[in-house]
């Protein structure tokens, strides 16, 4: 598996897949260890065929396995036995732990990048435009605009030494990226910090110097400096350290466009009208105090979700700083939701997210604009409801497609509220930690 492998690690998204039943999988995971790697794994048997020779490929895929086997990860084929949870390697002291940065190839030197100046922003943005998740037929490619990057980068307790950069030395071009941002995790009965980690990105010109294992060692030996030795990722591929596996489904709302751009197509005997109708939303919402969360919401909001999220055995653990960073409203990034009842009590949260994509090579459309479901808990109002009114939301917000993993208790609508079933798969890895496999019903945690 060659070092353009390695690099979807994410989602991500962890990379998230935006195909629908049909032609395409964009397996991000946006952004999920996000640190798998196979960010751009189309282009392993098609644009570098022409200069990158089968016996390259074939050491670097060599050197990607020497180096998981290497890393403190459950291997594949291994079952954890029942009531088994905790780390493979024992924390460090800090005198035990490598001070100096990992040696690089010649060519190529360690950089940081720090994400709240608008200079490196855009290059940052720029880099990953243009070297970050395509389709494998490449109809489309992820979008992240500079706020949303921006706003998935800086979560509370984030620090610059985290964002890790390999530059061109000569060039002093970006040549791979890797970061990390501190959460805390509930795994089974213990909660214990870690990162959760995301955007892993190779230049397209450089994927068979094995950048990617390089990347990998020394964010985990910054992180490890500061005392942190787990950390969550999602991603589209399957390697070792896996404790849970996702699928992505997906319900239409654009139907012209998304036939027109090929994200889907039109079933037997089903002409555009009949699919339009039968994708057609109700022009405004039906739960009664459904309406926009207020900063004043968050509190109860937070203690709702929080009940909610013990129920499961992968889930993070918030603050009230990190839920309002990551659900108040933010124009064309994140939408959250509650139901208020008569006598003022919030009773109900939902919210999604925005990533747009890229449509490459198509003369009338240019971008995608979709959504995934994010954060929610219904205590009071049926889910299929509170879900309905979301999709409402969503479409008022020029939403093409509305993306959910089986994640929680999604299943429980996916067939009223008409999702289909994508091909997209998302797993979810724990690094330095061993546990049994988690259902995906069971999976309370969503990486951006």
């Amino acid at each position: 598996m060659a070092d353009r492998e390695q690099t979807q690690f994410d989602d991500t998204n962890k990379i998230k897949s935006i195909s629908i039943l049909l032609k395409t999988d964009l397996r991000k995971q946006l952004y999920q260890l996000q640190f798998v790697l196979a960010e751009q794994i189309a282009e392993i048997n098609v644009d570098d065929a022409a200069s990158d020779s089968d016996e390259e490929a074939a050491a670097a895929s060599e050197q990607e396995w020497k180096f998981w086997r290497t890393q403190p990860v459950t291997p594949l084929g291994i079952k954890v036995a029942k009531g088994k949870n905790g780390p493979i390697e024992e924390n460090k002291h800090i005198e035990q732990l490598k001070q100096e940065p990992y040696e690089l190839p010649d060519g190529f030197s360690w950089s940081e990048i720090n994400v709240s100046h608008d200079e490196q922003l855009k290059e940052l943005y720029t880099f990953l435009n243009e070297n970050y998740v395509e389709d494998n037929d490449n109809m489309f490619r992820f979008d992240y605009s500079m706020p949303l990057l921006q706003w998935a980068l800086c979560s509370p307790g984030w620090t610059p030494k985290w964002h890790v950069v390999i530059r061109h030395t000569e060039s002093r071009e970006i040549a791979g990226f890797y970061s990390a941002a501190p959460i805390k995790i509930k795994v089974y009965d213990k909660e214990l910090p870690m990162i959760e980690s995301n955007f892993l990105c190779v230049h397209k010109n450089f994927r068979l110097r094995r950048l990617t294992p390089k990347l990998i060692a020394e964010l985990y030996r910054r992180v490890n400096l500061s005392g942190i030795f787990q950390g969550v990722n999602t991603a589209g591929v399957l390697l070792p350290g896996v404790v849970g596996k996702c699928l992505y489904w997906h319900r239409l709302i654009n139907v012209e466009k998304l036939l027109s751009v090929g994200f889907t197509q039109l079933g037997r005997r089903m002409t555009l009208q009949m699919m339009k109708e039968m994708y057609q939303l109700p022009k405004t919402t039906r739960v009664r105090g459904f309406r926009e969360m207020r900063e004043s919401d968050i509190p109860k909001a937070l203690t709702l979700l929080t009940q909610y999220l013990k129920t499961f055995d992968l889930s993070p653990v918030l603050t009230q700083e990190e839920f309002q960073y990551l659900c108040q409203n933010r124009p064309n990034i994140v939408r959250s939701f509650v139901v208020e009842q008569e006598n003022g009590e919030i009773t109900d949260f939902v919210s999604y997210y925005h990533l747009l994509t890229t449509v490459l090579n198509h003369q009338q459309h240019k971008t995608l604009n979709i959504c995934y479901l994010y954060y929610y808990a219904a205590s009071r109002t049926s889910l299929s409801d509170l879900i309905n009114d979301c999709l409402v939301e969503a479409h008022k917000s020029d939403c093409d497609v509305f993306n959910a993993l089986d994640v929680m208790d999604n299943r429980k609508f996916f067939r009223q509220l008409k999702f289909g079933e994508g091909d997209g798969i998302l797993n979810y890895y724990i690094y330095n930690w061993q546990c049994p496999r988690i259902n995906s019903e069971k999976i309370g945690l969503l990486l951006l």
